[in-house]
């Protein structure tokens, strides 16, 4: 490989891909191979320099980002590994806004590539540069060229094969640079060595390296002129051509090795040392000038048990240093992320990732300048909530802190939000799905000292009425002094979905002195709004104040408003009462793999298919919409995502309120009944 042109400033590269890609395993692997760390660690003995909180531990998985710095061949570097589970996603998406380059990892196998499609995607449509790393070759079933393959069916861009593997049986033992055409034997735990090329793989290799070069060539006219003429070109030509198009996200390296015995990770760093390109032109491709005031922008918060909030952040222009004030924000306190430990900075450059102290009132992808007047980007939204649980707290005295703390989660994690639910009054916390939810319970106990409890949401169940009744109901209390009289007749009719409940009167005579009847009008909706025969709140009802009486001394505003209570109580059974369900219109994306599966499962839960088209923008994928009860829904992204590969998601709102009988609309009256 030629030598590396010079960079201008620390460069930062994320790692990302599914959950079991072996990330972390692979962020370990980079920085040992790099010198930035001595020693190894393992995730299955919690010895990593990432995956420290215990919520990591617990799970052997990463619940969060992992930040490490160090210095490669006289290079400044950062490597961000990323949550792969998919109810995590949110971490990685803004952390991918920042770096200068990613590194996809996937596991071999095509229904594994399948999986890789929503990531590439996300960065095909930001111009990411990216390189793909097919992790656990050692134990491959499925060979890198049908991962390939099937990678290339979910990749926007030109996937472009850099090496072959050489095999003893069904063992990858090393590969063939198809750039330099030299072969490297693996040696666990060392870089490779230089080797001999198998004579019976020279014929692929060829085959391989023309289809490489005939890639690059597509957007290279000088190339393009030296394969047509059958020149051959000189190994440092197609380097540089490979590093332009990377760099501009026009084709996309693949790269094979194993995390766990270092092989194939030397040639990875130096693909990066070369191709990813610099901060300048990162900044640059995001649309922030080249020249100009300090500038940095935040796309992690964090929020310490004893140090406060931090706020990490790439900067883009410095020196940013400890002190300075940023907009209306003063840094108070300047830290760097060596592997496995926060340092205290005084100044950070251009290209380094950096916590800020106390920046309490600056938000994730928020971007800070000196003047104050820097443009904030374009930012991924929150993801859509999916899976939602009431919580509440085993302690009473810990119910005051749940909503702050709750609040530094949800700003740490956007994908999180929580509150009150107006309709079933529980205080509901949403996410991307169980794990998700279960991660932030074990936050709450580990760094807020608050030990939640959580339970299925209710079905915010409605009621109403099939016919109308007339009712007259008296009030009449007698005691010492003034006692109490209201008499009042009512109409009760039903009335279409979606009206609410409706009030007149048609009071003739002063039957009912006109400054009783707003209290009538109260009882009749206090009804309403507590619980009807079934037991649930009553909706699209109207009443009608035809009559009554009263009385000059004990008639009052209380006294109707009781008296229109008991009109409703004794008339509301009379009305024939049916108990309502939500129902959602759901938007249902998968791929078109798994359009049939995703039909049978709206049917067996009740469901209604309305239709189903091409997702707009989506290649190969499908976009089905439905009714559903939300009855239904609670646990749906789980059975969505079992059957697609963990790829599938929805979109969902309140469409309207539906009548429900027969069994199911009997258990929910008895199990209401039963709470009651």
């Amino acid at each position: 490989m030629p030598n590396k042109k010079h960079r201008s400033g620390p460069r930062a590269a994320a790692i990302v891909g599914p959950y079991t890609s072996g990330k972390t395993t692979l962020l370990e692997a980079l920085l040992a191979s790099a010198g930035i760390i001595h020693r190894r660690g393992r995730v299955t003995e919690g010895s990593t320099v990432g995956d420290t909180t215990p919520e990591s531990r617990d799970r052997q998985m990463s619940t969060e980002l992992n930040i490490a710095s160090g210095e490669y061949l006289d290079e400044s570097w950062t490597f961000i590994d990323c949550p792969g589970n998919v109810e995590l996603s949110q971490d990685a998406l803004n952390a991918l806004m920042v770096v200068d380059a990613a590194v996809v990892v996937c596991e071999p196998g095509q229904d594994k590539a399948l999986a890789m499609g929503p990531l590439l995607k996300f960065l095909d449509d930001h111009s990411i540069p990216h390189f793909v790393f097919i992790n656990k070759m050692d134990n491959a079933s499925v060979g890198v060229q049908a991962t390939l393959e099937a990678l290339q069916a979910v990749s926007a861009r030109p996937l472009v094969l850099r090496e072959l593997p050489i095999r003893d049986g069904d063992q990858i033992t090393g590969f063939v640079d198809l750039v330099s055409e030299r072969a490297y034997e693996y040696r666990d735990g060392k870089p490779s060595k230089l080797s001999s090329m198998p004579d019976s793989l020279k014929d692929r290799e060829h085959e391989e390296r023309e289809h490489m070069l005939e890639a690059l060539a597509d957007f290279d006219d000088r190339l393009m002129e030296e394969l047509l003429e059958e020149v051959v070109p000189q190994a440092d030509e197609v380097y540089d051509t490979m590093a332009k198009d990377v760099q501009q996200d026009l084709v996309v390296p693949v790269f094979f090795g194993s995390a766990l015995q270092s092989n194939g990770i030397t040639r990875l760093l130096k693909a990066l040392r070369h191709e990813v390109p610099d901060v300048a032109s990162t900044a640059e491709r995001l649309g922030f000038e080249a020249e100009g005031e300090p500038l940095a922008q935040v796309f992690k918060t964090l929020h310490a048990a004893h140090t406060g909030k931090l706020s990490i952040a790439r900067v883009w222009r410095g020196p940013v240093g400890d002190g300075m004030s940023l907009g209306a924000h003063k840094v108070s306190g300047l830290f760097g992320f060596a592997a496995g430990k926060t340092t205290k900075l005084s100044q950070a450059e251009a290209g380094d990732v950096v916590g800020l102290g106390r920046m309490d009132d600056v938000a994730t992808g928020a971007v800070l300048s000196a003047s104050g007047e820097a443009e904030a980007l374009e930012w991924p939204a929150p993801l859509t909530p999916l899976f939602s649980l009431a919580i509440s707290t085993e302690r009473r005295e810990d119910e005051v802190k749940l909503s702050g703390a709750l609040a530094k989660l949800a700003e740490e994690d956007p994908s999180l939000s929580f509150g009150h639910d107006p309709d079933t009054h529980e205080f509901l916390l949403w996410g991307q799905g169980g794990v998700h939810l279960q991660v932030a319970v074990a936050r709450l106990r580990h760094r807020f000292n608050i030990t939640a409890l959580t339970d299925r949401p209710q079905v915010a169940y409605r009621e109403s009425i099939r016919k109308g009744v007339t009712k007259h109901a008296r009030h009449k209390k007698q005691s010492g002094g003034h006692g109490e009289f209201g008499d009042v007749h009512v109409e009760i009719k039903p009335l279409p979905r979606g009206s609410g409940i409706q009030f007149r009167d048609t009071i003739t005579g002063g039957a009912v002195p006109k400054q009783y009847i707003p209290a009538v009008e109260a009882g009749v909706r206090d009804h309403c709004a507590s619980a009807g025969p079934l037991g649930f709140p009553i909706v699209d009802v109207e009443v009608v104040l035809t009559d009554g009486q009263f009385h000059t001394v004990d008639s009052s505003e209380m006294a109707f408003r009781k008296a229109a209570q008991l009109a409703m109580r004794e008339g509301m059974p009379e009305c024939d009462p049916v108990l309502l369900e939500p129902i959602c219109m759901v938007e249902i994306a998968v791929p078109n793999d798994f359009t049939s599966r995703v039909q049978r499962l709206v049917s067996g839960r009740r469901g209604q298919i309305l239709g189903y088209q091409a997702k707009a923008d989506w290649t190969g994928w499908d976009e089905v919409q439905a009714y559903l009860p939300q009855a239904e829904m609670h646990d749906m992204i789980v059975e969505l995502r079992s059957m697609t590969l963990g790829v599938g998601t929805f979109s969902w709102r309140f469409d309207h309120l539906q009548e429900l009988m027969g069994r199911v609309a009997d258990q929910v009256v008895a199990a209401q009944a039963k709470a009651d």
